[in-house]
């Protein structure tokens, strides 16, 4: 089963306390609005997020702010997808995709980039590996490793290994290589450590 990001997440914030605003358009209450740290971002390269359900929701995920700030990207949540649902969100409107995640094969498509998909999976690294697992047709898509990646700023949860990102910094990167446009994603990453920043100050007593 999927569903997308926008009425899962509304739902399950209204269940918690019906009686807190939200702000229309990220749908997080009002206090909590993240909008001024998304900016507005023309990706040429199609983004597809395939989002473990114990993302949707969290405070502290990146990948509401990515799919608030980019012109093109799609967010399916759930675990195990329809093939053919599956099948037809990867290929829509003749596009190539391509996922992103490490490991054989490494297959940097030769298209340009608005042939392009680039497909994300926001889970930990145990559950992307369920995911790809439990979902073939993304186990068989050709893929791209990130190469030379910086430090991560995503200084609210701790990461295993220094080259492990956020999805909205993993994505940045990717894009900016695909698009051969790294001045493209800069605002995106300057408002995501704004975004960081928040999160923490309301972390510390």
């Amino acid at each position: 089963m999927s569903q997308s990001w926008g009425k899962l997440s509304s739902a399950i914030i209204a269940a918690v306390n019906p009686s807190r605003p939200l702000c229309p358009r990220c749908q997080r209450p009002l206090p909590a609005c993240v909008c001024d740290c998304a900016p507005a971002v023309a990706n040429d390269v199609d983004v597809l997020i395939l989002q473990h359900p114990l993302e949707t929701g969290a405070a502290k995920g990146s990948a509401r702010l990515l799919q608030l700030s980019l012109a093109r990207c799609t967010t399916l949540v759930g675990e195990q997808f329809d093939p053919a649902l599956l099948e037809q969100h990867l290929y829509a409107d003749g596009r190539q995709p391509l996922l992103l995640y490490p490991g054989a094969p490494d297959a940097r498509a030769q298209h340009a980039p608005a042939a392009l998909r680039l497909v994300l999976l926001d889970a930990t690294w145990r559950k992307s590996r369920k995911l790809l697992h439990l979902n073939p047709p993304l186990a068989a898509l050709p893929r791209m490793a990130l190469a030379s990646v910086p430090p991560s700023r995503y200084a609210i949860r701790k990461a295993h290994a220094p080259h492990q990102l956020s999805t909205l910094e993993a994505a940045c990167l990717a894009l900016a290589d695909l698009e051969a446009a790294p001045a493209r994603y800069l605002p995106l990453l300057d408002g995501f450590e704004r975004f960081v920043a928040r999160v923490l100050a309301r972390m510390r007593p």
